[in-house]
């Protein structure tokens, strides 16, 4: 388990043209990207931001993505996404993320994603840092 310490983001998005399919509703893909960009921010606050992955050549890598879509957005609606520091394990993580629609407090999708952290260019899969330990409940032993 986690503590409350986790490191949490809340992005806005706006539905375009580009995202909706000829009804207006979004593609299911477009989600994924509304998580990327959120899943971005989030890797910044766990120290993984673009300028330093780019410099030291560690990258967070995807390995699952789990979705859920509860209800269909629209062109022209206005998002919310919220992401999280879901669970921590040796070698590899997991984030959570949660799409609204907050004009009418609609649920539009869950998400979760377990990624690895690789260094390239051998693609050598590393431990999750050891400073992420303090996002970890003690259980007192």
């Amino acid at each position: 388990m986690l503590n409350e310490s986790a490191p949490r983001i809340r992005t806005d998005v706006q539905v375009m043209f580009f995202d909706t399919d000829c009804a207006a509703v979004v593609h299911n893909i477009a989600y994924l990207r509304f998580i990327e960009v959120a899943r971005t921010l989030l890797a910044e606050q766990l120290g993984l931001g673009l300028a330093q992955m780019a410099e030291n050549q560690k990258y967070p890598v995807v390995v699952r993505t789990e979705i859920d879509y509860r209800r269909a957005a629209k062109l022209g609606d206005r998002l919310v996404v919220e992401g999280w520091l879901d669970r921590l394990e040796r070698v590899r993580f997991w984030c959570a993320f949660r799409v609204t629609r907050p004009v009418d407090e609609t649920l539009i999708a869950d998400c979760r994603q377990m990624l690895a952290i690789i260094q390239m260019p051998e693609a050598k899969l590393l431990r999750v840092p050891d400073e992420w330990d303090r996002y970890r409940i003690s259980d007192g032993t």
